[in-house]
């Protein structure tokens, strides 16, 4: 699914970021990804959102060469990445309810197709009774959970996390964790950094740790 060989990512004139990343994302796999702050996670998860391009190597992506690719086939490609991301991204003028159904919506799926699939989804990540209110009158907690049932809700092939349980407390992120696993067992590879070393002694998963620009890999 993923393929990275000889990956180097700079900014500027600056010294690489990462240096020298190899590794594969097989289809239907589950991943942690950990290291101290400023390791270079979230530069890593941007690489395979697609949102920025290697200094050097090669990344490939549902088998296609990324560099490859034209600005005009990338929406379609990111439409199979679910991403959460830390800030969250809400959209200021949408409901809870609108802004997880985005996605379907995107898709051209009709509200009376989804409606009950969202609402569910929203019951199960504890906002069943925020499911009209605005991004600005929830709490951090309760905007993450929003991000990341936006994220789950169209069953993307792959799925990228950044710190999806940073604002919740031990029991939710332990049910958000099984959310994660339910939608790997139905097909989709999931990533997720974290810092939680707790959280990620749950479940036995391969972990990809980033120290110092460089991958290392513990499967």
């Amino acid at each position: 699914m993923v393929r990275f060989e000889n990956v180097g990512l700079r900014y500027g004139p600056g010294p690489e970021v990462l240096k020298d990343l190899t590794f594969r994302i097989d289809p239907n796999s589950f991943q942690f990804l950990t290291g101290p702050s400023g390791a270079g996670k979230t530069s890593l998860l941007r690489l395979l959102f697609l949102a920025l391009k290697p200094t050097r190597g090669l990344i490939g992506v549902f088998g296609r060469d990324t560099a490859a690719l034209t600005r005009a086939e990338l929406p379609d490609i990111r439409r199979r990445i679910g991403i959460v991301f830390q800030d969250f991204r809400l959209l200021d003028h949408l409901t809870t309810f609108e802004n997880v159904a985005l996605p379907l919506r995107v898709l051209g799926r009709e509200e009376a197709n989804y409606r009950a699939e969202v609402t569910e989804l929203l019951r199960w990540v504890g906002l069943g009774d925020r499911i009209h209110a605005f991004p600005k009158v929830l709490s951090g907690g309760e905007k993450q959970r929003a991000a990341i049932a936006r994220a789950v809700i169209s069953r993307p092939e792959f799925l990228l996390a950044d710190e999806p349980t940073g604002n919740v407390d031990p029991h939710l992120a332990k049910r958000l964790l099984r959310l994660f696993i339910e939608l790997h067992k139905s097909g989709t590879s999931v990533l997720i950094a974290t810092h939680d070393i707790a959280l990620m002694d749950l479940y036995d998963a391969r972990r990809l740790v980033l120290a110092d620009g460089r991958l290392h890999i513990y499967d």
